[in-house]
């Protein structure tokens, strides 16, 4: 093929080669466990900072104990500290749980909103998170950005920015609507495992073709292979 030379050309190829590498779309490609927004919201805010296998550990347990924004903005907070002690920086977290729960029950009646600009007036809901809502659970536009897609994007090429912000504005600019959440997505399957964040394996990497940061400037093979 010839190596696209613009970063909208280095999107449109790097978006076809992940969904094909990474089928299926947003709500199949997250790998947070969730039943309905509420959950997957507060599931995406104890994801900070740890692993999605780390949460998806005890979330079967805060659910169970506070399955609705009513129920969560009337705990203890003690006993969730307790619950999800283990994804890290519990104490700031809880607070984080139960003011986003007590905002949501008293503003909007216990539902998510899906609106971005009402999604990140809630307490500990920043634009990631509020992305992740959006393209997930509603399927709407929103493209979540985390450190893999910040790093491969601008591995790639996409952009030079380091403020996420402007990483998902450039990135909206080049990825059509219904593509977004899942893009992103599959940037972070792929930055998870091939473009590793101190190692990347270029070798076995299905962009190294066109990549401006590759090593290894051989045929591309497929990340299956691994």
């Amino acid at each position: 093929m010839v190596r696209p030379r613009t970063a909208k050309g280095r999107t449109r190829e790097t978006a076809a080669r992940l969904a094909a590498e990474y089928p299926g779309g947003a709500s199949e490609l997250c790998a947070l466990r969730h039943e309905n927004p509420f959950e997957l919201l507060v599931a995406t805010i104890l994801s900070a900072q740890t692993t999605d296998e780390r949460v998806n550990l005890v979330t079967p347990t805060l659910f169970g104990e506070y399955p609705t924004a009513a129920d969560l903005a009337g705990a203890d907070p003690t006993n969730v500290e307790r619950i999800i002690h283990t994804t890290g920086f519990f104490r700031a977290k809880t607070r984080s749980l139960v003011s986003m729960a007590q905002a949501l029950d008293q503003r909007y009646g216990g539902q998510v909103p899906t609106a971005l600009k009402e999604l990140v007036t809630l307490p500990g809901v920043g634009r990631k998170t509020a992305n992740v809502v959006r393209s997930v659970a509603f399927s709407l536009p929103g493209l979540p950005v985390d450190t893999h897609v910040g790093r491969l994007s601008r591995r790639l090429g996409l952009t030079r920015h380091e403020d996420p912000e402007k990483v998902e504005a450039e990135l909206n600019a080049m990825v059509p609507a219904t593509e977004r959440g899942a893009l992103s997505l599959r940037l972070i399957l792929h930055g998870r495992r091939v473009c590793l964040a101190r190692r990347p394996r270029c070798e076995v990497c299905i962009l190294n073709d066109f990549c401006p940061s590759s090593t290894v400037p051989t045929k591309r093979r497929s990340s299956r292979e691994l």
